[in-house]
């Protein structure tokens, strides 16, 4: 007889009760093994190994060739939702394509990033959409909408938001912590993630590495408080990898991996990325606090029925069953042609005085370091297809109409003895892109020991040296391959490009004695010639020093070209594995000086020069002088010929900034000042004048704006607008809707962001456009009650085509819920609650939950907190302290109380006891709190 089918096998169950069964026929030891990132097979119920995250930012990543779509800040540019699922629904066919021939490549993705981009130094500005939350999240809803798919029961793939929560910083990425009040914390970085995970296809988010308020994010009470509560469906938490470990090695969090490991489970981390492959040291930590009782087995089974939830959703039970089973789209032409039309809809005309479009016949000068280049990033897969803005040029004018100049600055390298540093000849065979065989891990990636080192001769190899800024620089061979260091210590001639966690191919010249050192970045030390060739030294004492012979300046290479042409096209950007990318923030807004000397050069022989930024960040240029910008993130495999196109006028271009572009480093806040309320930050804040602003972007057409009619329903606001394409040429535009309320009680954006629309229109023609905005879009944190509140009064409705380009306006009165003074005499004050602050911090009040109140080292801090009713009176005042330091109290600008301070230290920062003091105070006042030393406040109690 055959065995009955198990219900967790049985389609036609739910697939909650499917998972109740399976969970209760799985073991302890078989359900604590589920919680490592690499699940292994239960082959006695037929259950197959499962690995929980899959990288897919723009494309599929590390598992080799994949279509590679432009950078997510690219993706972001185009604010067009349906090309971004479009986009999503392309990537997710070819996971499914790829793990139908590796079962290596998972469907459990780790992607999109929703991380706001807050500041435009953050290292890995390329991963998120956009600096504001509406936008973010409608980026990010549409991508992981294309990536889940539209069957309503089954998922093409799993998508995993990150980074969870305030992550904006690279340096100290582990221990440093970001501050975010209230309002920050619910407008502004919960925003994203929430409307994301509402909109309902969303499976799960990824910690950061960061702590929040002094919490790591891998504890977060808000994972459980907030999130967990915006979905029915189960969602699955994914630690990023190595954190788990961090929470001991380097955050000293806790004393032992067993209490660290016990705490994110039961904060609602379900599956643990550490060590790898070996799953052997979690699941011992695991039932070390088991047995200790940190653990309950009911804490394990909420974590593994979330995980088998994913599982199930993706079809792994029901292949018969699952749609998409059978996918294998992969490569194909039409992916192709979105590869294309994603870069093109992604770049953005910043200005243009009439040079662009180019007109047909134009004679092009091509010039700057990423001219002829197709960077890929740390996210991105293997290119099948490659296009350069040289190649698209090319293409597009012929190569007899364009002429390049890299620019790169061409020198020997002289030893002391008068020899130079010489690349031996290669029969080599090219080995293709760094992972083209896939990898689960790139960084494990090890460098080519297959080639001869660098050795020395008479007359020496002409390098290429490219300067990326801050010193740091590549060399490359004339066969086109970098100088790079192999786990041996030789330096060879051996990469296609500079790449890897820790890259390989990047140097910097020292000055030392009548020469330099040739110290190699990856390792930290300087280059000596062996005689068994040139590697990198044990120490200083060992090293060469170096001549520099210049053979050949970029800039003389790049006056002769665009002195013959009739325009020049300037490539500038960045390489996204140098100066800017994951582990590294930038210094500054600036170009690398290397290519401002091209920039000025080009100028100076064409005054018709044209710069086209290429990069993963913005910068701040010198536009005055120059009659056109462009820019655009890097544009994956479609890249240059994208490029061409906007360039020879085939394609209007429409992309719009997603992030403010600053004028100079001096508008930046500290990197770490997460507050952007009180920061003035980002363009929702910011009042200085920004070189380009958020939502800015140039058409080759001209659209006209008329007929605003807004009007104001039970739950909505209705808006509407005509729009026209007064232009000669057909042409997207994107219409933005920003508000403004323009009587607040308390700081409120100078405009924020309800709506946008990209749409195309021929030459002459209009369109109606219409939103539906929520009243509830408009409302705020009320911190003086912990709610959402919308305010009454005046609110001013702004259509544009920019944040600050504003063509029609209205104004409309709102009723709303009257601001009410805190009643603090009957509920005292949470210290974090403040209306505005200087000088302090915002730390963790206990290490499950809660916030508390520190001065920032060396500061006085100041709270505020406005409109406080104490009542009929109050003559007391009880303070819940840790630490030592004082704490004073006024009313509105009146005098300071006495001091108040413990009689003795705490044993720890969480040992909080109660300061007693006399307070009077009666009816409605301002609160101030003054706060020196070392002193925690958690709360204010009031009383008499």
């Amino acid at each position: 007889m055959t065995a009955p089918t198990p219900p967790f096998r049985d389609p036609r169950l739910p697939f909650a009760k499917r998972v109740d069964d399976l969970m209760s026929r799985l073991t302890l030891d078989e359900k604590t093994a589920f919680l490592h990132q690499f699940a292994p097979a239960v082959e006695r119920l037929g259950i197959a190994a499962f690995r929980t995250g899959q990288e897919a930012l723009h494309g599929v990543a590390w598992m080799g060739p994949a279509t590679v779509f432009p950078q997510a800040v690219g993706l972001g540019a185009t604010w067009n939702e349906d090309l971004v699922r479009r986009v999503g629904e392309a990537v997710s066919r070819e996971a499914r394509a790829m793990r139908a021939r590796d079962e290596r490549v998972g469907l459990n993705v780790w992607s999109p990033t929703v991380n706001l981009l807050r500041h435009p130094l953050w290292g890995r500005n390329e991963e998120g959409y956009s600096e504001d939350p509406k936008l973010t999240s409608a980026i990010a809803t549409a991508y992981t909408r294309g990536l889940r798919g539209d069957d309503p029961a089954y998922w093409r793939t799993a998508p995993v938001l990150k980074h969870w929560l305030a992550h904006n910083n690279e340096t100290a990425r582990d221990t440093s912590s970001s501050s975010v009040r209230p309002r920050v914390l619910h407008e502004y970085d919960l925003r994203a993630f929430r409307e994301t995970v509402e909109a309902g296809a969303v499976a799960g988010v990824m910690p950061a590495y960061n702590l929040v308020n002094g919490r790591p994010n891998h504890l977060s009470h808000h994972l459980g408080r907030h999130l967990r509560t915006w979905t029915e469906e189960d969602l699955l938490v994914c630690s990023d990898a190595g954190a788990p470990s961090n929470l001991v090695d380097s955050e000293h969090y806790f004393d032992t991996h067993e209490e660290a490991t016990a705490a994110a489970l039961r904060a609602g981390v379900d599956s643990f990325t550490d060590h790898g492959t070996d799953s052997s040291k979690i699941v011992a930590r695991v039932r070390g606090a088991l047995e200790r009782g940190l653990l309950t087995e009911a804490d394990v089974d909420a974590a593994v029925r979330r995980q088998l939830s994913v599982r199930f959703r993706l079809g792994e039970f029901d292949p018969e069953h699952d749609p998409y089973a059978k996918e294998r789209d992969f490569d194909t032409p039409e992916h192709r042609v979105l590869a294309r039309e994603a870069a093109e809809q992604a770049v953005v005309l910043l200005k243009n005085d009439g040079v662009l479009p180019l007109a047909p016949g134009t004679r092009v000068a091509v010039v700057g370091l990423l001219a002829d280049e197709c960077k890929l990033d740390w996210y991105s897969g293997t290119l099948i297809h490659r296009s350069t803005p040289l190649e698209g040029l090319y293409e597009r004018f012929g190569a007899d109409r364009v002429s390049f100049a890299e620019g790169v600055d061409r020198v020997r390298l002289r030893t002391a003895d008068g020899t130079f540093l010489h690349v031996l000849p290669s029969d080599d065979v090219p080995d293709g892109a760094r992972a083209a065989e896939g990898a689960l891990d790139p960084a494990l990636l090890a460098g080519r020991t297959d080639l001869p080192p660098l050795t020395t001769d008479a007359t020496g190899t002409e390098l290429a040296l490219i300067d990326w800024g801050e010193g740091v620089l590549t060399l490359r061979a004339p066969d086109g391959r970098y100088l790079s260091v192999a786990e041996d210590g030789y330096v060879r001639a051996s990469a296609d490009q500079p790449g890897g966690w820790v890259v390989q191919e990047t140097f910097r010249l020292e000055p030392h004695e009548n020469g330099h050192l040739l110290r190699h970045t990856g390792t930290g030390r300087p280059v000596q010639v062996a005689a068994d060739g040139v590697k990198v030294a044990a120490d200083d004492a060992d090293a060469e020093v170096f001549g520099l012979t210049v053979v050949e300046r970029g800039e003389d290479a790049v006056r002769r070209v665009a002195s013959a042409a009739d325009v020049v096209v300037v490539i500038a950007g960045n390489d996204p594995h140098i100066n800017g990318r994951e582990t590294e923030d930038r210094t500054t807004l600036r170009l690398p000086g290397q290519q401002e000397r091209l920039l000025r050069a080009a100028r100076a022989a064409n005054p018709a020069t044209v710069l086209a930024l290429v990069s993963a960040y913005p910068y701040a240029v010198d536009a005055g002088t120059l009659p056109a910008v462009l820019w655009t993130a890097h544009g994956g495999q479609a890249a240059g010929t994208a490029l061409a196109r906007v360039l020879a006028g085939d394609v209007s271009p429409a992309g719009r900034l997603p992030q403010t572009w600053y004028a100079d480093d001096a508008d930046l806040p500290d990197l770490l000042d997460y507050d952007v309320i009180g920061g003035r930050q980002t363009y929702l804040y910011f009042e200085g004048t920004p070189l380009f602003p958020f939502g800015h972007g140039l058409s080759y057409a001209s659209f006209g704006y008329a007929d605003l009619a807004a009007e104001v329903g039970d739950r909505t606001v209705s808006v509407s607008f005509t729009v026209t394409n007064t232009g000669e040429v057909a042409a997207d535009e994107v219409a933005q809707l920003y508000v403004r309320a323009e009587a607040p009680s308390v700081p409120r954006p100078r405009r924020e962001l309800l709506a946008h629309r990209r749409f195309t229109l021929a030459p002459g023609a209009s369109t109606r456009v219409a939103f539906e905005v929520p009243l509830s879009a408009l409302a705020f944190w009320d911190v003086a009650h912990g709610r959402w509140r919308l305010e009454p009064g005046p609110y001013a409705l702004l259509v544009g085509a920019s944040s600050e380009d504003v063509r029609l306006s209205t104004t409309l009165t709102l009723d709303g819920e009257p601001a009410a003074p805190r009643p603090v005499g009957e509920r005292g004050l949470e210290a974090a609650d403040f209306d505005e602050q200087s000088g302090t911090q915002i730390v963790d009040r206990t290490k499950t939950a809660g916030d508390a109140v520190t001065p920032a080292a060396g500061a006085t801090g100041q709270l505020l907190y406005r409109s406080c009713d104490f009542g009929t009176g109050v003559t007391r005042t009880t303070l819940s302290v840790a630490g030592t330091g004082t704490v004073e109290m006024a009313l509105d600008g009146g005098a300071w109380t006495p001091a108040l301070s413990p009689s003795a230290p705490s044993a720890g920062p969480y040992d909080y006891t109660e300061l007693d003091g006399a307070f009077t105070a009666g009816g409605v006042h301002d609160l101030r709190i003054r706060l020196r030393g070392s002193l925690r406040l958690a709360h204010v109690g009031f009383s008499g």
